[in-house]
């Protein structure tokens, strides 16, 4: 067990909807089980999710006016919490993708241990372009720590960054809550998560549903979570003339009831890192049907064992991948033993101590 001395900061944009925030939120409950003293720290405010230890929130600022001087204000705010809380490591969970700001983030983070989280495939929102500068800011980060092996081995190839794990997103198994009366499975399937188009394209999505016909069989699909994309997505579904078949559920944090009763979930993404949906809907005892795309799905989706693995872009084939999780019942049952089963690896227990050894090295150091 690490010894309390550690005093760790997990900085991420916020604690509000979202699989990194999601993250945060797990991870600082996880560091406490380690006696370790946690500090949550945030950018902007907005806090959805629980959080252990003491949190910094820098987004509580009345000026308003003037964003410029006000980052400045959360850097100084940022500097002296550091510096008056003794903290010895920084977990960075943000995404760091302006190189002036990032290199005066590290100055604030001085000669503390750094861990820097990658929470997507799509690197141009963690590191700089150039190898020169991302080895600049990284070579001597002790850990950069990927949700998946796909995005480390990016890494690896792109930026020559040996100091790299994959350390997958935990699930708190012990957390689910569900009511004893929602055994059975409904007619709906679903979609649960942020509504960004430009990441989740809900757009193959709505047109997978259209082609699958599965409307006309009494399925409804159900599209559960928020984001900056709502409208787009209820205009999408008008243009399919899907109105009566499709409902939108506002975010919710436990949302484990409608994942459990779901007939299986969905997840059509253009680019991921390791999401969460599937892992706590496979949790939950429910398939999934996911898109083959970089990176996370194939971590975790097993074809034709926990759910069905399709090819991105292609409504058709996907369309008949949600047919076949209808029609195919002994795929359908043999897909359901096995969900709760195949993420049991990622635990809770078995994570910790992923990042117990992580802070463990960096002690060492």
């Amino acid at each position: 067990m690490i010894k309390n001395k550690n005093k760790v900061a997990i900085i991420s944009t916020s604690l509000g909807n979202g699989g990194a925030e999601k993250f945060a939120s797990l991870l600082s409950f996880m560091l406490e089980n380690l006696n370790i003293e946690v500090h949550t720290i945030i950018i902007n405010d907005a806090v959805e999710y629980e959080y252990a230890g003491e949190l910094l929130n820098l987004g509580i600022d009345s000026e308003r006016r003037f964003p410029f001087f006000k980052k400045i204000k959360k850097g100084f705010l940022l500097n002296s919490y550091l510096k008056e809380k003794q903290i010895s490591c920084v977990i960075d969970n943000r995404p760091r993708n302006n190189l002036l700001r990032e290199i005066i983030t590290n100055w604030i983070y001085g000669s503390r241990k750094k861990i820097v989280v990658v929470h997507s495939y799509k690197l141009e929102n963690y590191f700089p372009k150039s190898a020169f500068w991302s080895q600049f800011l990284y070579r001597k980060t002790a850990k950069i720590v990927c949700v998946s092996n796909a995005i480390e081995k990016e890494i690896q190839l792109k930026f020559d960054l040996k100091n790299t794990e994959t350390i997958h997103n935990s699930f708190d198994f012990s957390r689910i809550q569900v009511s004893k009366d929602t055994a059975t499975t409904e007619d709906y399937i679903l979609y649960f998560g942020r509504f960004d188009e430009k990441v989740k394209n809900f757009n193959l999505l709505l047109e997978a549903f259209f082609v699958s016909k599965l409307f006309l069989q009494g399925f409804q699909l159900l599209l559960m979570g928020d984001g900056p994309d709502l409208n787009k997505i209820q205009d999408s579904i008008k243009g399919f003339q899907l109105e009566g078949y499709i409902a939108i559920l506002p975010f919710n944090n436990n949302p484990f009831d409608i994942v459990q009763n779901a007939r299986f979930t969905v997840l059509t993404s253009r680019y991921e890192g390791f999401p969460m949906s599937i892992v706590e809907s496979l949790a939950l005892g429910t398939p999934v049907v996911a898109v083959d795309c970089n990176s996370g799905p194939k971590e975790i989706v097993i074809d034709e064992y926990n759910g069905l693995l399709v090819e991105n872009y292609n409504a058709i084939r996907l369309a008949a991948a949600f047919n076949r999780m209808i029609s195919d019942r002994e795929l359908y049952a043999f897909c359901k033993k096995n969900a709760a089963k195949s993420v049991a690896h990622l635990s809770l227990e078995t994570i910790s101590k992923q990042w117990e050894s992580i802070l463990s090295q960096n002690n060492d150091n």
